[in-house]
């Protein structure tokens, strides 16, 4: 009876934590729209590359990604969207063409997960990708840094156009 009861909390618990990531990093399905939500707010594209069982795609959903995707700052200026790298849910990618989400992984160098992308409308990376979660302490400060980087970049007037003071 004990074995049968953790066994139902475990079930439960496995389904709350998958429901919780979806609430707070949702799965990409347009990221043409994403991107034009992002241009909106001046922002970029922040997006996971993750494996289905990836106990280290877990944490840094977890303990990064969520709890950001919930902050007003970085409501602000990111768009949040995952990317499962082995699967064939389906997508639209930045130009509007439908593939599956292991294709888009791999049309995007995807070779490690987790690997957050820092990314422009257009789909261009901004910023060096995170690739594994190597130490949990700097993480976070890794992870600014790329955003911030990219928020530079997507921010920086183009050629022919002047920044007003």
């Amino acid at each position: 009876m004990k074995q049968a009861v953790a066994m139902l909390l475990a079930i439960v618990a496995w389904g709350l934590g998958a429901a919780r990531a979806e609430e707070g990093v949702p799965h990409a399905f347009d990221l043409r729209k994403d991107a034009q939500a992002a241009r909106e707010k001046n922002g970029v594209v922040l997006v996971m590359f993750s494996g289905a069982s990836c106990s280290y795609c877990e944490r840094v959903l977890n303990e990064f990604l969520i709890p950001m995707s919930r902050n007003a700052d970085y409501q602000s200026k990111l768009v949040f969207r995952r990317v499962e790298t082995f699967s064939a849910r389906e997508l639209k990618d930045f130009q509007g063409r439908k593939m599956s989400h292991g294709k888009f992984a791999g049309k995007s160098g995807v070779r490690m997960v987790p690997s957050v992308m820092v990314l422009d409308g257009e789909g261009r990376r901004l910023a060096k990708p995170l690739v594994g979660l190597t130490t949990v302490d700097y993480y976070g400060y890794y992870l600014d840094q790329a955003i911030n980087q990219g928020l530079e970049k997507a921010r920086a007037p183009g050629p022919g156009v002047v920044a007003l003071p």
